[in-house]
């Protein structure tokens, strides 16, 4: 084995020889993909099966990024593309550029993707097209809004990828109806759950971030990144009012995405989240949110993660997005759709700190298992096939 760089980026790892086996390539590129991808690869890693960790660096925060990765135990990549910010078609198209070297280098036998991010469809894009077996984690997934890039990327990465790895009965479902062969759709669980239950006993206590006597009582938290609640500052101060209103009867804690604060700056809306009962707080890292969470009496969010994370820790969660792509977290979870008109969301909220919220219950196969399960069909399926030959 010896030492490489990549045409761009940096700490490459050992080549392969042409001689062994290809290693698996696992690829994360956003933030939420770090506590996917954690529990995968200690689980490969398990049954002795080689993998490379490829880092795109589509959030390229390094600060963040190393204490998410320490806080989840990952290893430091060994491939780091350094790709950075850019427009949706740009950033896809410079992921692949990047990523197609690394492909060339180590003739890896599989490449896993998570989630629905740009560098998830980029990467198995260019896997697809030289001839290597995609698998996608977390697939089957739909909002049916074709107006969110991330449902693009799901949609396209599904179609091309020879495994398919679902967390819920109705992702099965909408493969399905896209003509996808259920022989190569596994429902494995939620590797994303994996992380929580192995880190909620290790979280960072809610005190140590929001001190003893906001922590001793209740205490709602609030998370929004997402473009349409925040690129336009008419919705953006619409929102930030009802929460505004919301914490008048519940203290409000808000790790601000630097997004959010960049368009909340931008628009002058900066009254909205200073003083008062609206807690804001620089960005936190895993196990700092978890213990948030962990405690909260409930959680608004228009993130897709949280409404998993909510219903695995029984805190009721209200998403403030017109439409879901997890809809077990409703069905069988803690989770309420309440969209993002402000009456809409001030009733929900004061319904769950007059009546409690969801109970919930968990959802089958979110057992904290998923990575083992989902390591050891992919060991199977590339024992089973002869070596990927590169196009």
């Amino acid at each position: 084995m010896s030492e490489t760089t990549t045409a761009a980026g940096r700490r490459a790892g050992p080549r392969n020889d042409a001689a062994a086996p290809g290693p698996i390539l696992c690829v994360v590129g956003a933030r939420p993909n770090y506590m996917k991808m954690a529990p995968m690869l200690e689980a490969f890693r398990a049954i002795g099966e080689p993998t490379l960790l490829v880092h795109t660096g589509q959030h390229y925060d390094e600060s963040m990024n190393d204490q998410n990765f320490r806080a989840l135990g990952l290893p430091r990549p060994d491939v780091y593309l350094e790709v950075g910010s850019a427009s949706h078609g740009r950033q896809t198209a410079e992921i692949m550029s990047r990523f197609e070297p690394v492909v060339e280098e180590y003739r890896p036998r599989m490449v896993v993707v998570v989630g629905d991010v740009n560098s998830t469809i980029a990467c198995a894009l260019v896997a697809v097209k030289m001839g290597v077996p995609v698998a996608h984690v977390e697939a089957g997934l739909r909002s049916f809004d074709r107006g969110m890039p991330e449902e693009i990327n799901r949609v396209l990465t599904d179609q091309i990828s020879d495994l398919l790895f679902t967390t819920e009965p109705s992702a099965a479902e909408n493969l399905a109806r896209e003509g996808i062969d259920a022989s190569r759709v596994h429902f494995a669980g939620n590797v994303m759950i994996d992380s929580v239950l192995r880190n909620r006993e290790r979280a960072v206590p809610a005190r140590e971030l929001i001190g003893d006597e906001l922590a001793a009582g209740p205490y709602a938290v609030l998370t929004l990144h997402r473009p349409s609640n925040v690129d336009e500052p008419r919705i953006l101060r619409r929102l930030l009012e009802v929460i505004s209103e919301i914490s008048e009867r519940i203290p409000v804690v808000f790790p601000m995405h630097p997004r959010t604060r960049a368009r909340i700056d931008a628009a002058g809306l900066e009254a909205l989240v200073e003083g008062g009962r609206l807690i804001t707080l620089p960005p936190v890292d895993y196990l700092q949110m978890i213990g948030l969470v962990r405690d909260a009496t409930m959680v608004l969010t228009d993130s897709g993660g949280l409404q998993e994370e909510t219903t695995a820790m029984g805190v009721p969660c209200l998403t403030i997005r017109e439409n879901t792509e997890r809809p077990i977290t409703i069905d069988q979870g803690t989770n309420t759709l309440v969209g993002t008109d402000p009456a809409a969301i001030r009733a929900a909220a004061f319904q769950v700190l007059d009546s409690g919220g969801k109970a919930g219950r968990i959802p089958d196969k979110w057992d904290g298992r998923t990575a083992e399960r989902i390591a050891r069909i992919v060991s199977e399926w590339c024992a089973a096939r002869p070596e990927a030959r590169l196009s």
